[in-house]
């Protein structure tokens, strides 16, 4: 094929002008930057390199006809930056210098396996020993094994005393291989996921024989391994069917009937990809080599021929039409005149080039087969299907839709559902079979792997070749690569048949695992304390050694002493030498000082903790049958003392469901519904929300039946199905068919006209009778809008070439959408040009109520201006997202005047979406007022009470978030966030430098009296008091990059401190893990992140705890999470419970087995005070090994486990009870020395008791033996102590029930079980007879009676003194708990705030009501701490913001009077109720200018209007959003 010049092409549509700002993005400033420096990020800077999607990308270029491509290869330059990047080689050799000396190619590409998991099976020992011996504690007990290995030093078991150490590694080594082994499954599911690639072709960017010994020896080890395992499971299940008859058999094997041996759907006739595999060739099933392939959805297959022609335009969701060019070539006429004007008016087409070289001969092997997604490769051609995921970082050669486009789904990056369009290459659109890719020839230079999801930058360069002389030498030719032509990895393919790109990053060097990081190590912080309170007991150690070894050594050189006459003389030879060897015998004989036992216990009460999380039904999610899974066990005191947390909010806060509620067309209000922020606001002015909500429901549910019937009346619409219908409004309905006017008649037609028209989404038919058709849609707002006018009889069909076929109440009629001008966050509107079936020219807008009302036509509707503003701050009251609609008819010349400059700032490439968004202006003028329209955006179930009790609990919450600002503060009002009493404080400066949101900055900081100074942040740090409900934060990614500079942090840090709510919008991944790190080092707090998608597994990874919500599609945040569960709502319980027990539990555990252990260590200490300190033991050796193993271990242990201060109800029911945990007061430095001073003051008395009975006399037994030797007086003390151990930690636990009193029991029976067991047998000979002889003694049994008492009495008069005079917050509520005062919680779910009324979403209309049972109580019988019950004027929102920007109410008047109506007879109960609801509420201050109210759209003139441009206040409402 020729090159030729751009010519006009009659056979060629002209496609819809798309202007895709939503997907777009302007270059970061700061250029490029290195893969290791991003992946140190978190820690190394305050910002990350990431911009928010803006308007547009001036790396953009495949957007409209002409849309930029260059034709010359010099005409790059202004976009490709000189940069060491990555140049990939297809189908050309590489050049010398890209070479090593073996041929090999230089540049080294990253595998795409990935590794989520810490260890390998190689690695596992070496590494997890590593780790563990990182720990100061198992350090110092190998060492004390080692000395124990030489008698000199007095040990006596050096293998016994080994083994608590090796018991303790051996069982933190199968944890750690349990939890790493979830993380390698799930690994391998991903890596081994299928993906077809081109084989049997030379990839020259890769080396096939470069894998190195190292990896063969580890791939061998791996196989090995896995080999091993399954041989194991063979031969244990060989066993098992061992000695079975036939029928035992029979019923373990599936019966070879007809459901087990009729085909799979993969390979019958439900799969309509296997019918296109190539059989010409006799390929097997796994490979693909000719295209287009079908969709694998059943019922959207073709069939045909195996090759398509190139020029083919296949019939898909893109192109909707018949033969005729509309729906089954009906209509063909009118469609066919249409198109014909519309050629006859199109721009001439330009030749855009072709990768493909039709000169080249090739041998045709090539072929597309099934691999998996590990072995993907830079440089490799791939084919994807729709529903699909990405396996790497792909440029986009072809797509299976006329037009190169493709639809996919970005929640695993965004975190948002809606679908995003993305643009294959013009020079690639006829690369569509594996033939044709071996034709081409062409090379990608591509940029550096960077962070940043929303930018790429990089260029594709070929030689055009004419056909026609092939000799000749072909034109240099590039197009640039943008981000909109790139599908990044953990993306999903929808509404796309396949898609043929290459690959360009994979593995490591995706976007995803760059912004995922490296899976960090967690350890909680008691864990990390405790190195500090084993440090200080090395220190008390050292110092009782010391003391052994100078005594010992200082008596040896006295001389003349009984030692030097009794003694069979010194070990060391010299005083010096024995007073050495002495101290390194104390410190084995002290060893239990520094308790190993303590870490066996952690682990052992961690993994019990665990298992009951996981064992808790109030946390199981039947939905997905996923239950909630600790996947880091050792964390879980952490839980207990969050006081940040970070949320995303698709996904995790709401369902992103968007359900049409209400509306209002030409001044009247439509619609029925009951939201959760119109209860909040009803329950803060004393209405009984449990009967008006009953009343609105059923009233609901009456209208809704009314509306069918009215709408089956008009028209009986196929495509309206009962149970879908979310808009309930019969009087619309009545109105629609006449009732009351031809005026408002026609005024409904043309809004829901405007909804059907005005879009950018594609249809999904499912056959069926009657049929159904869903929309897809880049917002769901969008798809709630269609689908709405779609129930009322406007119903989009799909789409034509030019076009949108719609059914308008049964008639089908074409619609040519000249031009689309595209949402995005700075125009907060979008707009359709349309040519009607008439063809007039209109054009029709939809946006923020601010931004529509200010480009109103001056001086026109002014009643019905206000009116529709007022509706509108009601239905934002109502926690509705809302927008305006307007229209305008254009002239035919005024339309192509305009469409000319369009077209002209379209082809250009710098400063493009700055001249466009000054096009759109011109054209978005003196608009016609219509209406506006009202959503819900539903939440979770439960998220408002739990985001509340969360609250009460003191723990602060943000939203970080890729949406758009408004969406943001729309969910933060309906969810308990924000509500009207709060200042916002908006951030949203453009200013590279950070002037003026320094001078931002302090203005706010002021309001707080504070300035950001380091004795401020040091304030801040220990105050844990939460913020009073006055101010919120909301600022977006940009500005958020300028306050995470070093400069600004920590004054950004201080004022989000004194805030209730942060919002932090259209942030990257990098920028939530920033803002994580921030609070976490900045303010030295707990945090937790919470998210669903792999956009949220940085912050997941940063923050202390990570919570990964397992949601209905993708796990990823799941895998890199410490804790998974299904709903957000179950986060109250596992922190508000779970974790304030453990963190409880375990700080009380801690401090009682730091205590007991010094107990028994200082009697021996005290005991050698009188031997000279020659390291003696006073116990037989058995105690010693007992002591921690039997005797006093399972009390503490079921202290750490079992014990409760309260129960689950009364801790959601009381949260204030959480905050000793925020205030980090159940482990102390306090708590730490208190239990160790009692220690020590117990040792004394357990000592000393003995030593003075002993002292004046000595005790016979009744055959003349004496019972005052080592041994037996070893007896008294350790019995006694052991006592005074197990009793004092009874006195320590909150909850006696028979099992704690029974292990107590049975720890204290042990020891004189042991004792007279062992000292029957002749084990030891001086230990021989002991317990007959010191039992049978009155002296013992009164010693240790009195050393009981002695050593408990402080303890226990403390406890009293504190419970009595200075009781705390749960000594309280644990005697309303012993009076009956909480006995009403028993009458509510275990995961439901008491007194909470369960969220009912208002769509739920068709499930009774069920009110929350309310017990009677007497007022001596109520809670003096009140369960959460009471409403504030801060735990209920009575309005949210909006889509479009929020209304504040100001100026209000007397009453908000309904518009004149022509029929007055029908009750609008919803508007009613609303009404008066409005003028009870406090009028709101208008000197915030943070929302648009209904008082100042009113007074809203045009854009076009000399007064409004006069005004500083009104001139541009975006100006008072920021």
């Amino acid at each position: 094929m020729a090159v030729q010049a751009p010519q006009q092409d009659d056979n060629v549509s002209n496609p819809t002008k798309r202007l895709r700002w939503a997907t777009q993005r302007h270059k970061g400033h700061s250029g490029r930057r290195k893969r290791d420096s991003i992946l140190g990020r978190f820690h190394k800077r305050g910002v990350s390199n990431e911009k928010k999607r803006e308007s547009g990308g001036t790396d953009s270029v495949n957007e409209s006809q002409g849309g930029g491509v260059q034709e010359e290869a010099d005409g790059f330059e202004e976009i490709e930056e000189s940069h060491s990047g990555r140049t990939i080689f297809f189908n050309i050799p590489l050049p010398n210098d890209a070479k090593d000396e073996e041929g090999h190619p230089i540049a080294k590409y990253g595998r795409n396996k990935i590794r989520t998991a810490k260890y390998t099976p190689l690695s596992f020992i070496p590494k997890d020993l590593w780790n563990q011996f990182q720990n100061i504690a198992n350090d110092y007990f190998l060492f004390l094994i080692i000395l124990d290995i030489f008698p000199i030093f007095g040990g006596s078991e050096p293998g016994l005393n080994a083994a608590p150490l090796i018991a303790i590694v051996t069982l933190t080594a199968i944890k750690d291989a349990i939890e790493d082994w979830r993380r390698t499954v799930l690994d391998n599911e991903l890596n081994n996921s299928p993906i077809h690639r081109l084989v049997e072709w030379n990839n020259v960017n890769v080396s096939q024989d470069n894998i190195s010994a190292w990896r063969r020896f580890k791939k061998s080890l791996t196989r090995g391994i896995i080999w091993m395992f399954r041989k194991m499971q063979t031969s244990k299940k060989r066993d098992q069917r061992k000695g079975k008859n036939y029928a035992d058999r029979a019923l373990d094997e599936s019966r070879p009937s007809i459901d087990t041996t009729r085909p799979t759907p993969r390979t019958s006739v439900h799969s309509s990809r296997s019918s296109f595999y190539s059989t010409g060739n006799q390929i097997d099933n796994d490979t693909i080599q000719m295209t287009p392939v079908p969709s694998p959805i059943p019922g959207n297959g073709r069939t045909g021929d195996a090759y398509l022609d190139p020029n083919d335009r296949p019939n898909t969701a893109f192109s909707y039409e018949g033969d005729d060019g509309v729906l089954g070539g009906q209509n063909g006429t009118a469609s066919s005149n249409a198109k014909n004007k519309r050629q006859s008016t199109a721009p001439p087409t330009r030749f855009f080039g072709s990768l493909i070289d039709e000169t080249k001969q090739s041998p045709e092997k090539a072929r597309f087969s099934k691999d998996y997604w590990k072995n993907v490769q830079v440089g490799d051609f791939v084919r994807l299907y729709n529903n699909d995921e990405m396996p790497a970082d792909i440029v986009i050669l072809s797509t299976s839709d006329p037009d190169g486009a493709c639809y996919v789904e970005t929640k695993n990056l965004d975190g948002e559902t809606n679908l995003k369009v993305r643009q294959a290459l013009h020079s690639g659109r006829k690369v569509k079979h594996a033939r044709d890719c071996e034709k081409t020839e062409f090379v990608i230079e591509s940029e550096p792997p960077h962070a940043n999801l929303y930018q790429y930058s990089g260029v594709i360069r070929w030689k055009q070749k004419d056909a026609r002389k092939p000799e000749a030498a072909g034109v240099e030719m590039a197009e640039p690569i943008s981000i909109n032509n790139m599908l990044l990895r953990g993306c999903s393919l929808r509404n796309t048949e396949w898609v043929l790109g290459v690959v360009v990053y994979t593995g490591s060097d995706t976007k995803i695992m760059i912004n995922s990081g490296i899976t960090p190590s967690k350890r909680s912080r008691i864990s990390r304390d405790l190195n500090w309170n084993v440090l200080y007991n090395f220190i008390i150690l050292f110092f009782m050694c010391l003391i052994s070894g100078l005594v010992n050594g200082l008596n040896w050189a006295k001389g003349n002493e009984s030692l030097d006459f009794f003694e069979f003389g010194s070990v060391g030879g010299k005083p010096s030498l024995d007073g050495f060897i002495d101290f390194w015998t104390a410190v084995i004989l002290f060893q239990n000082l520094v308790p190993i036992s303590l870490y066996i216990s952690l682990e052992i009460i961690k993994l019990s903790q665990a298992f009951f999380i996981y064992s808790d039904t109030a946390m199981y999610y039947e939905k997905l049958d996923y239950p909630c899974t600790a996947k880091s066990w050792n964390i879980s005191d952490d839980l207990g003392q969050v006081e940040y947390i970070f949320s995303d909010k698709t996904g995790t806060l709401t369902q992103n469901v968007m359900e049409f509620k209400k509306c209002t067309i030409a001044g009247v209000a439509y619609g029925e519904a009951y939201t959760e922020a119109q209860a909040g606001m009803q329950r803060r002015q004393g209405v009984d929300t449990e009967e008006e909500g009953a009343k609105a429901h059923a009233q609901i549910a009456q209208d809704r039946i009314k509306m069918l019937a009215e709408l089956r009346k008009i028209h009986a619409n196929p495509y309206l199905h009962d149970d879908e219908l979310t808009f309930v409004a019969p009087d619309f309905v009545t109105d629609l068919a006449g009732q009351s006017g031809a005026a408002q008649s026609r005024a409904n037609e043309d809004f829901m006209l405007v909804l059907a028209l005005c879009h950018t989404v594609i249809t999904e038919r499912t056959p069926g009778d009657p049929p159904k058709i869903e929309f897809k849609a880049q917002s769901p707002d969008e798809a709630a809008l269609v689908a709405t006018a779609r129930d009322c009889g406007f119903t989009v069909l799909g789409r034509s070439h030019d076009g949108i076929i719609l059914n308008v109440m049964g008639v089908e009629k074409a619609y040519t959408v000249l031009n689309t001008l595209e949402f995005n966050s700075t125009r907060k509107r979008m707009s359709a040009i349309i040519r009607m079936p008439d063809g007039r020219i209109m054009l029709f807008c939809k946006g923020a109520d601010s931004i529509i009302y200010s480009r109103l036509k001056a001086g026109e509707q002014p009643e019905l201006r206000r009116s529709t503003a007022e509706h509108l701050e009601m239905f934002a009251r109502e926690g509705l997202r809302t927008l305006c609609i307007a229209q305008r008819e254009l002239g035919e010349d005024e339309y192509q005047i305009w469409n000319k400059e369009h077209d002209s700032v379209a082809a250009s490439v710098q400063e493009r979406e700055d001249k466009l968004e000054r096009v759109s202006d011109m054209i978005e003028r003196d608009l016609i007022l219509l209406g506006g329209t009202a959503i819900e955006d539903r939440l979770q179930e439960g998220v408002p009470d739990t985001i509340s009790l969360l609250g009460d609990a003191g723990i602060k919450l943000w939203v970080l978030t890729g949406d758009k600002v408004e969406t943001a503060i729309n969910i933060g009002f309906s969810c308990n966030l924000l509500n009207n009493d709060m200042d916002l404080i908006v951030f949203s400066v453009n200013d590279d430098k950070g002037l003026s949101i320094e001078a931002e900055l302090d203005k706010h900081l002021a309001t707080f009296k504070i300035t950001g100074s380091d004795q401020d942040l040091k304030d801040a740090r220990k105050n844990h008091e939460a913020p009073d409900p006055t101010h919120a934060i909301v600022i977006d990614g940009d500005t958020l990059k300028l306050v995470l500079e070093d400069q600004l942090r920590q004054k950004f840090l201080l004022l989000c401190k004194q805030c209730k709510s942060v919002l932090c919008c259209r942030v990257s991944p990098a920028q939530k893990a920033a803002v994580v790190h921030m609070v976490k080092a900045g303010l030295d707090v707990m945090t937790l992140s919470i998210g669903d998608g792999a956009n949220d597994v940085a912050m997941i990874q940063e923050a202390d705890i990570g919570i990964g919500i397992a949601g209905e599609e993708g796990r990823q945040a799941v895998m890199s999470s410490d804790y998974a569960i299904g709903q957000f709502r179950y986060l109250q319980r596992l922190v508000l419970v779970h974790g304030r027990w453990s963190y409880r539990r375990l700080g009380e555990t801690i401090a009682n087995f730091f205590y007991k252990n010094i107990v028994w260590t200082f009697t021996l200490f005290w005991y050698n005070i009188y031997n000279n300190f020659d390291g003696s033991y006073l116990y037989d050796y058995t105690y010693i090994i007992l002591f921690n193993l039997l005797f006093t271990s399972l009390p503490v242990i079921l202290m750490g486990i079992l014990d409760q201060d309260v129960s689950d109800k009364v801790s959601l029911a009381v949260p204030q009870l959480y905050r000793r945990g925020i205030e980090r007061k159940e482990w102390t430095p306090i708590k730490f020395w208190t239990y160790m001073f009692d220690g020590v003051y117990q040792s004394v008395i357990c000592w000393f008791m003995t030593y003075l009975l002993f002292r004046p006399a000595t005790f016979n037994t009744e055959n003349g033996l004496s019972v005052n030797d080592r041994e037996r007086i070893g007896v008294y003390v350790a019995n006694a102590t052991i006592i005074v151990v197990n009793i004092y930690m009874l006195l320590n636990t909150y909850r006696w029930d028979w099992l704690m009193l029974l292990i107590v029991g049975i720890s204290i029976l042990l020891v004189f079980f042991w004792t007279g067991i062992y000292s029957s047998t002749q084990g030891d000979p001086q230990f021989y007879k002991a317990a007959s002889e010191v039992y049978g003694s009155l002296s013992f049994w009164v010693n240790s009676l009195l050393t009981v008492i002695i050593c408990l009495l402080p303890r226990f008069t403390a406890k009293a003194y504190q419970k009595i005079f200075m009781p705390r917050d749960v000594d309280i509520i644990r005697e309303q708990m012993r009076q009956g005062k909480f006995n009403y919680l028993d009458a509510y779910d275990a995961y439901v705030p008491p007194g909470k009324v369960s969220s009912t979403a208002s769509s739920d209309i068709s499930k009774p009501i069920q009110p929350a049972k309310k017990p009677n109580l007497e007022d001596d019988e109520r809670p003096i701490y009140p369960p959460s019950v009471a409403y504030t004027n801060t735990t209920y929102n009575p309005r949210s913001q909006n889509g479009s920007d929020g209304t504040d109410y100001t100026g209000h008047r007397a009453s908000l009077e309904r518009p004149a109506r022509q029929s007055l007879d029908r009750p609008r109960p919803s508007y009613d109720r609303m009404r008066a609801s409005m003028d009870r509420i406090r009028p709101s201050f208008e000197a915030s200018n943070e929302f648009t109210s209904a008082a100042l759209l009113t007074r809203l003139e045009s854009s076009n209007s000399q007064h409004q441009l006069q005004s500083s206040r009104t001139k541009d409402i975006t100006s008072q959003l920021r």
